[in-house]
């Protein structure tokens, strides 16, 4: 049953037609993705299917007593009313307090919020969290999102996923998040041109299906121009020889990669990025930070010793609050440790991309401002001219001679970027570089990165990028170390949920106090539960025992022993310290057998990489056979969870073996 029907609507603002004679529906149950450029119409189809914009033309109908609830991207929160007003209203304690479905939005939303605070008070991600408890703890036929994930960390980000996919209310949601987009959706609608194209499942779903979509038009258009040829051919030479036709095939799986950006060629990119930087970027020795300047404001960094190489591709993890930016404003040099020594490279060429877009100089033109870094520059092995750049981040023909001053949010950020990137840096530090960015500037920012030779160190919130341009992940716990973590983001959350990992400013309240002080008796309920129900620290430590490391490959030194442990160049995961413990106590027979079992393990791991390539070939292959793919798709599943095991037990060995 559909719970809303759109049957031919138009509507347009200006002289731009954003929605062209639409018709489509929202089933009961249904949960839909919405993609598309910014300003193509996301958010006015949201607005039309909510009811709260009556379209130029067409009709909207909603079933009879259809509850809506609808997030729009700025909130109508009161500035005088606090977060218990705002999102509980009139409930009664001992009504939320008793119901597990609110007791876990709240822990997971506000859990680390007053709820005496003033909505003026908090900040643009408390505002966002505050608003989506309000609306996610009301009853709901029909949920409408626009860009839920604005101001979430990556914990939030999977705890909302996880809830809307199970929740029986139908979800609209627009969104730039992939990662997201393939967690929550059954279904995909693509807003272009005025149109809006519908595809079956996620995000990966929508982008295979796009692909096939686009190689079927290219092998029409192809039969078209074959058809012309001929025709002019005849044309030419008169009555046609009498010869069969020309037979047209077209391989599948090599039409559907044939445009496929390269894969990063990791190998040349560290060497050209070492010949650029040498062999020092970012050397940190014992370095303590605390997020508000010495001894002042939550500890980030405790006596940290650690190295950033050249070539790194580093992704930064950790909650809101951890000290993240912190750690980028200390590289660039914007703010001092506490203590200890920051070494930086003599041939460093930083670009540093802020959250602030104050810096850009509202009366140039998007030209100008690019082509007053540089005209020209070397990506990879090709050379491009700041228009070229330009519209490949979205600015194409006048776009390009828009004053500063008149772009919007997600139209500055894009010019920043490009403005760092024509400058020729070694060295990028991006803070959440994908706010206000459309899924296809994202691919073309990857893209640009991929052949980028340099040290990049990102913070970011969006799973999907994060993952996909960097090689490793390091996350602040909120005990004062950069963990290295070999399961990436899953390993990241799985912390999270042990309840092993900190905010820097919850790490300092309850090393100081050992609990987190309650407030009245609703508060301190309260408390109890956000870490009961989702791992979020309320009243609970990091569950480590004091004075001693957890033996994982990614956790560097000790909050007991006053430092961390060097890291080697390159982000080694070994830890020096219980490495050396267990292997001063290996007899020489028992580290023969070890080293005999890691071997095993080594040739288990190349066969397993074997056969997972050749599988890959065979997907490529089958492109267009979607029952064997489900097959070959099932296959590799297999084959990566026994790598996953076999390399867990590999690890566990070399950390025994210090290797």
């Amino acid at each position: 049953m559909n719970l809303v029907n759109l049957e031919s609507v138009s509507h347009a603002y200006g002289p731009k037609p954003l929605l062209s004679d639409i018709s489509l529906g929202v089933e009961a149950g249904e949960r839909i993705g919405v993609v598309g450029r910014n300003g193509g119409g996301k958010t006015t189809l949201l607005s039309v299917i909510a009811g709260d914009v009556r379209p130029d033309s067409g009709r909207v109908t909603h079933t009879r007593g259809l509850r809506v609830g609808f997030l729009s991207q700025q909130d109508a929160l009161d500035p005088g009313a606090a977060v218990r007003e705002i999102v509980l209203g009139e409930l009664a304690e001992h009504e939320w307090a008793g119901d597990q479905r609110l007791r876990e939005i709240l822990a997971n939303l506000i859990g680390d919020l007053d709820l005496d605070a003033k909505a003026a008070d908090l900040s643009g991600g408390e505002r966002r969290r505050t608003a989506l408890a309000q609306l996610l703890i009301d009853d709901h036929d029909l949920i409408m999102l626009d860009e839920p994930t604005n101001h979430l960390d990556i914990e939030a980000i999977a705890w909302l996923a996880g809830h809307l996919a199970a929740r029986k209310s139908a979800l609209v949601a627009v969104t730039h998040d992939r990662w997201f987009l393939d967690a929550v959706s059954t279904r995909t609608w693509e807003v272009v041109d005025g149109r809006v194209e519908r595809y079956d499942g996620g995000y990966a779903a929508y982008v295979l299906a796009k692909a096939e979509r686009a190689r079927i038009a290219q092998a029409a258009e192809e039969r078209r121009q074959n058809l012309m040829r001929k025709e002019i051919a005849w044309l030419r030479r008169g009555p046609p020889a009498r010869t069969s036709k020309p037979k047209f095939r077209i391989d599948a799986a090599q039409a559907l990669i044939a445009n496929e950006p390269p894969a990063r060629e990791t190998v040349e990119l560290m060497r050209f990025a070492a010949a650029r930087l040498g062999k020092t970027v970012y050397d940190l020795e014992d370095v303590t930070l605390h997020a508000g300047g010495p001894d002042s404001g939550p500890l980030v960094l405790d006596h940290l010793t650690w190295q950033f190489g050249p070539g790194d591709r580093i992704g930064l993890i950790g909650v809101n609050g951890s000290g993240k930016s912190s750690v980028l404003r200390l590289l660039a040099d914007t703010v001092k440790p506490d203590s200890g020594r920051v070494i930086r490279g003599k041939t460093v060429r930083l670009a540093h991309l802020s959250q602030e877009l104050s810096e850009l100089d509202p009366a140039r033109r998007v030209l100008e401002s690019v082509e007053e870094v540089r005209k020209y520059l070397q990506l990879g092995k090709k050379e491009w001219t700041a228009s070229q750049l330009l519209e490949r981040l979205g600015f194409k023909g006048e776009a390009q001679w828009k004053v500063v001053g008149d772009l919007s949010g997600g139209e500055r950020r894009r010019l920043q970027l490009l403005r760092l990137l024509m400058d020729d840096p070694n060295v990028l530090l991006l803070d959440e570089p994908t706010n206000d960015l459309d899924i296809e500037t994202l691919n073309e920012l990857e893209d640009l990165l991929d052949g980028w030779p340099g040290t990049l160190i990102l913070v970011s919130h969006d799973r999907y990028f994060l993952e996909r341009v960097t090689d490793r992940s390091v996350a602040l716990l909120g005990d004062g170390k950069l963990s290295l973590l070999p399961g990436g983001v899953d390993e990241y959350l799985q912390r999270r949920a042990a309840g092993t990992a900190l905010t820097a400013r919850l790490a300092t309240t309850t090393s100081g106090s050992g609990a987190a002080a309650p407030g009245s008796p609703a508060d301190a309920v309260f408390g109890r539960l956000a870490g009961a129900t989702s791992g979020r620290p309320g009243a609970a430590g990091s569950g480590r025992p004091g004075g001693a490391t957890s033996g994982r490959p990614g956790d560097l030194g000790s909050p007991g022993t006053g430092g961390s442990t060097a890291l080697p160049a390159g982000g080694s995961a070994a830890d020096t310290s219980p490495t050396d413990q267990a292997k001063g106590g290996l007899s020489a027979k028992e580290e023969r057998e070890l080293r005999k079992e890691l071997n095993r393990l080594e040739r288990q791991l190349d066969k397993l990489t074997g056969q997972e390539a050749r599988l890959h070939t065979a997907m490529a292959e089958a492109a267009s056979d979607y029952a064997k793919l489900g097959s070959l798709d099932a296959q590799l599943r297999e084959i990566i969870a026994q790598k996953d095991t076999i390399e867990g037990e590999w690890l566990e060995l070399a950390d025994r073996l210090g290797d």
